[in-house]
């Protein structure tokens, strides 16, 4: 199929060889706990997809780092999962890292051996509750000499079991005002920091998603990238570039699952020649929606008309995937689903992307004040 296949090269050529060792592994041990496709991503050159060039990666457009997304869905939709959260905080912290000044020297040097040591980022930000507000820290901070103490936790947190660094949206409270909120960088080795089982479900449980607890874990000033008179728009900016990456890469991954099992449709001349066009115009438009995101998508953070077209595209993509991934189902027959379940856990594990945040409730009445004219406020 002319799309997946795209994608697929795009993929290898960031990615050598990943994708065949990835098809090398039958679907239900790539998909369950203790799977190797963390490593293996690690090992081909996943970790610097989309950081810079200057800092040792890749340095890849956000439109190739979508189709090599949804080329990673098409094979592992937990790998896709996982690594979302690693590329979108690399976009984030990196977006500072390439300006003069909005990060201090301690944090562009630990930027500088994410890729040579090939580390993994996972991300403490939103939890999995679709209607919370995103923006809230569910890890707050105490000020102590040299640095701040946290504590609290974060579940489900892909990458769990191989993360090297931790990147925690914290809550700073002090003795007056309201609680600030700032993002730590936080060493997986660092004392305090403890992983206990969290996720239940055999979907996606190759994404290694259970909980992260911190309980009066130290990170030091320098580790802690806070807004200030210097740069007052510092966090805003990084949580706009964090925000769309997330939600194109996250949505593009959980598209590549529904794209496997519409090339198995289309492979197999499964239904009429009507039904396979309807099915290949879906999944088409879809990843058009994604496509056009990725091509809006530069190099400075985004604004208002960046969120708000990202969130036009994951919810028009998730609002497509029941049918393409219900359609495809029933095209490729009982047979099919009687003799392997690898098609029928892709098109569950689609309907995961429903369960990220933001949910359709809580970006109802933002999105249609933006489209009226008004400013666009996650809550």
């Amino acid at each position: 199929m002319r799309s997946l296949e795209a994608a697929r090269a795009v993929c290898e050529r960031y990615h050598p060889g990943l994708l065949k060792e990835l098809e090398q592994i039958p679907y239900s041990e790539r998909e369950k706990p203790g799977s190797p496709v963390i490593d293996l991503f690690r090992i081909h050159g996943g970790v610097g997809l989309v950081i810079p060039e200057e800092f040792g990666g890749h340095g890849a457009a956000p439109l190739d780092a979508l189709h090599a997304q949804m080329a990673i869905g098409a094979q592992s939709p937990s790998l896709a999962a996982a690594v979302s959260m690693h590329h979108f905080t690399a976009a984030m912290l990196y977006s500072l890292a390439t300006a003069r000044g909005r990060l201090t020297d301690a944090q562009s040097d630990l930027l500088r051996r994410i890729v040579p040591d090939q580390q993994v980022m996972a991300s403490g930000w939103a939890e999995g509750r679709t209607e919370q507000n995103i923006l809230t820290p569910s890890v707050t901070a105490r000020p102590v000499e040299g640095g701040y103490l946290l504590s609290g936790s974060k579940k489900p947190c892909s990458l769990s079991a191989s993360m090297s660094l931790l990147t925690a949206s914290i809550a700073i409270h002090s003795l007056e005002g309201e609680p600030e909120l700032a993002l730590a960088l936080v060493p997986a080795s660092a004392p305090g920091l403890t992983v206990h089982p969290f996720w239940g479900n055999e979907l996606l449980a190759g994404a290694e998603s259970d909980e992260v607890r911190l309980e009066d874990v130290f990170v030091p000033k320098d580790m802690v990238v806070r807004a200030g008179e210097d740069d007052p728009h510092r966090l805003d900016d990084l949580q706009t570039a964090g925000f769309v990456w997330f939600e194109m890469l996250i949505t593009a991954g959980y598209l590549g699952a529904a794209a496997s099992l519409v090339e198995q449709v289309q492979e197999r001349k499964r239904g009429t020649v009507q039904e396979r066009a309807a099915l290949a115009v879906e999944l088409a438009a879809a990843l058009a929606l994604l496509e056009g995101v990725a091509r809006a998508t530069g190099p400075e953070p985004g604004d208002e008309a960046s969120v708000a077209r990202v969130l036009v595209a994951r919810y028009g993509v998730q609002n497509t995937l029941p049918r393409i991934t219900s359609q495809s189902l029933e095209l490729l027959g009982g047979l099919d689903f009687v003799r392997s379940s690898g098609h029928a856990q892709a098109a569950a594990a689609a309907a995961a992307l429903a369960f990220h945040p933001p949910g359709r409730g809580a970006a109802a009445e933002p999105l249609l004040h933006y489209f009226d004219g008004g400013p666009l406020v996650l809550a």
